[in-house]
């Protein structure tokens, strides 16, 4: 094991899974849109706990990133963790970086871990686009005139603070500074979607899906795959696709070639070498480093490159020496301007696709492009893995696991 700055040795993921059960773009009524985010995430919490063989009173404390969380009541995290059988004494709480939540809440749990504060932590991320309310401002009331809801999805969640304007928009001035043009775009976003759609046909998310109950009409439905995902994409139909965010010729980014507007979560279980090793537990991997960058907001999407960089450089590895990478494609522009800058090889980039065919649940994201990497550094035998995402604002995250 490689010792971390602080001469402690690294904290050992156990476990992971996720349930990533979205509904599709356009609709904000999907499949998960009648279960309580609460009840979403207790879910994968009690999995992963199960998998990892940790009862419930034994986790020290549980994190969960969360980004959307007008209208959940006190503390969503702390309610699931609850939900889940985790008893009253252990601290729940959420983290909020935007797409990053979730990977820094794993993050936070293996500083708790190094610090000595914590021995088992469960960390993830949660998130329900389609129960994200509108909102209005009326604690002083309204004078005169009209008042305007606001739809705190796109205002809180999608919306850039310092420039005003749309993820897409940022997203445009990637491709047109990275010089991406909309046909390579389509093409990597139809490639996203067949690798998830060859995925899902061999079975590769069995292991990291965790099945959810979803009450209707004729009784509960068990719902264990991702909805997401559009078999059958091609250019044909991906290059029909209009231009989202800048309507004139000059656009390049549709609904195609971005990633959608989801429902989910995710949780992993954390612990130290010498507390898996007295439980007897064979964890999936371990964390090696992680880092953190931030950069212009207007090309926000970029935000893996720095970050990458210097993850792989605490970790002392070299860009090469890495088996497999989970970038998050928030959208095509910039995962395809961070392959390149980077001079990643694509064959070891999300090799079963990514946001785009996957979907994008803001806050659990981070957690699941982590999961995603774990099973499937397991699966091809890959030792050295990094897991990054791009974060609205201006910033990105990156973390390096090698499986043990």
């Amino acid at each position: 094991l490689c010792q971390s700055k602080m001469g402690r040795y690294a904290p050992w993921c156990t476990h992971g899974t996720k349930s990533l059960l979205d509904f599709y773009t356009g609709s904000l009524n999907g499949s998960l849109s009648t279960v309580p985010l609460r009840d979403l995430c207790s879910v994968v919490i009690k999995d992963v706990l199960k998998r990892a063989a940790v009862k419930p009173e034994e986790v020290s404390e549980v994190i969960m990133g969360h980004v959307l969380t007008a209208g959940h009541g006190q503390n969503p995290a702390r309610q699931a963790s609850v939900g889940a059988g985790i008893p009253y004494p252990v601290p729940a709480w959420s983290c909020q970086m935007v797409c990053g939540s979730g990977l820094k809440a794993v993050c936070l749990g293996a500083q708790s871990i190094l610090s000595g504060e914590s021995t088992v932590v469960v960390a993830g991320g949660m998130e329900s686009m389609s129960k994200a309310p509108h909102t209005l401002h009326m604690r002083a009331g309204v004078k005169m005139g009209d008042a305007s809801l606001q739809d705190s999805m796109v205002a809180d969640g999608l919306t850039d603070a310092f420039h005003g304007y749309h993820m897409g928009i940022t997203a445009e001035n990637v491709a047109k500074q990275w010089v991406v043009s909309r046909e390579e775009q389509d093409q990597f976003a139809v490639q996203s979607q067949n690798k998830t759609e060859a995925a899902q046909k061999a079975g590769h998310f069995d292991q990291e899906i965790v099945p959810v109950m979803v009450p209707s009409r004729q009784g509960p439905v068990e719902v264990k795959v991702d909805e997401f995902p559009r078999p059958g994409s091609n250019m044909s139909s991906m290059s029909k696709l209009r231009p989202c965010f800048i309507k004139d010729s000059s656009g390049t980014v549709t609904a195609g070639n971005a990633s959608g507007i989801n429902d989910g979560a995710a949780a992993t279980v954390l612990m130290s070498q010498s507390e898996a090793a007295k439980r007897g537990i064979k964890p999936m991997a371990r964390i090696v480093s992680w880092a953190q960058a931030g950069l212009d907001p207007s090309v926000m999407g970029t935000g893996p490159i720095p970050a990458i960089r210097k993850a792989v450089e605490k970790a002392g590895w070299q860009l090469d020496h890495v088996d497999l990478f989970e970038i998050n494609e928030a959208f095509a522009a910039q995962s395809i301007a961070v392959v390149k800058e980077l001079g990643l090889n694509v064959d070891k980039v999300n090799v079963s696709g990514g946001a785009i065919s996957l979907g994008h649940p803001i806050g659990m994201s981070g957690c699941r492009v982590l999961v995603t990497l774990l099973h499937a550094l397991q699966r091809t035998g890959g030792r050295k893995g990094v897991a990054s995402l791009c974060i609205g604002g201006g910033m990105g995250i990156a973390m390096c696991v090698e499986r043990v």
